[in-house]
């Protein structure tokens, strides 16, 4: 059992840093090298280079050489390596809605823009320097998975929900092999662009995406990622929009996000995934305004893992918990009802 796969949703987007750039259209002919040198901080000729040579710099979503001269509204992505830095984790007194506290577990209801742990551009302000905090820094860390302490599994930034935290190392290796078994309980609420028929599963393997390194792909190829698995079931219709519920038997990087776009119905407000932009609907100027007004509520993909459910390490006794939605994520599905409501009396 390899326990570095339970973090799979930590992984390996916090080794790296992100750089995506439109060339302004004033700019003159420069090789790429030098440009880059020029707009991305601390970062040295030499290893842009090897950035170049290893094939992770992109102009318009193509390889290119160190040669390669920079022009008008040319569209750059970069992958560099993290520069080495202080991973210590510092305990920060910041508020934790916590759901269920023993000495053996916590169970954290995380509020969307809330990063889980440390990484590249979040290095305080996360839930782990909150946990640090709460439990005087007394937290197990599984191997491998530095600066993540009590962590067996995580959520996104901006997705909110339940989190389930270790608090000492017998917890951990009980909840961590049933991770990896995949006999813990986890059901999301997501509403997400077009109108899903029947309930349904997607399954594939994830695996980083060739164009854009900080979003996944759903591939047919075991080569190119890991086997995953969603069950998703239609909970209410809204003609353009539908809310459902998604259930894991894996837990991979991004896996409902990507999962949904892969079906063609990402999250709506998604932003890395296509589902800031109107997927469905009608033409009309006050449907427009209707969804910006979606999208100003809750600016960030609606996803909320709902519920959780495990064995729990020292009573051996399987516990369920559930929690509600967050007020951005009703205040959209209410407008949503009206909407539809209003259409039907229309017509």
């Amino acid at each position: 059992m390899d326990e570095s796969d339970l973090l799979d949703e930590q992984e390996e987007a916090d080794l790296f840093e992100h750089y995506n750039i439109k060339v302004d259209k004033g700019q003159g002919l420069l090789r790429i090298d030098k440009f880059l040198m020029l707009r991305v901080m601390h970062a040295s000729r030499n290893r842009i280079q090897n950035a170049i040579d290893a094939g992770n710099v992109l102009v318009n979503n193509n390889i290119i050489k160190a040669s390669y001269r920079v022009k008008p509204a040319d569209e750059i992505s970069i992958v560099l390596p993290q520069p080495p830095r202080d991973v210590t984790v510092y305990p920060e007194n910041i508020a934790l809605d916590i759901v269920y506290e023993d000495e053996d577990v916590l169970l954290v209801n995380k509020a969307a823009g809330m990063v889980v742990h440390p990484g590249f551009g979040n290095w305080s302000g996360t839930l782990v320097n909150a946990l640090a905090y709460h439990v005087n820094g007394n937290l197990p860390q599984l191997p491998g998975n530095v600066n993540r302490p009590g962590l067996v599994h995580r959520i996104d930034k901006d997705t909110s929900g339940l989190l389930l935290i270790s608090k000492n190392e017998r917890a951990m290796t009980y909840l961590a092999k049933q991770f990896y078994n995949h006999t813990i309980t986890r059901k999301y609420i997501a509403l997400v662009w077009g109108d899903v028929k029947t309930d349904g599963s997607v399954s594939g393997y994830i695996g980083r995406s060739a164009k854009d390194r900080r979003v996944m792909d759903v591939y047919n190829d075991a080569e190119k990622g890991k086997w995953s698995l969603t069950h998703y079931t239609v909970l209410e219709r809204f003609n353009y929009v539908t809310l459902i519920a998604c259930e894991l038997e894996t837990g991979r990087t991004h896996q409902i996000r990507a999962h949904l776009k892969h079906i063609g119905h990402p999250l709506f407000a998604d932003t890395a995934y296509g589902g800031d932009k109107i997927r469905k609907g009608t033409v009309f100027a006050k449907y427009k305004t209707f969804v910006e007004n979606c999208f100003d509520l809750m600016p960030r993909q609606a996803l909320h893992a709902k519920s959780l459910g495990f064995t729990h390490p020292t009573s051996k006794q399987n516990i369920y918990f559930e929690t509600n939605l967050p007020n951005d994520f009703l205040a959209v599905i209410d407008k949503w009802r009206n909407y539809v409501a209003y259409i039907d009396t229309s017509i």
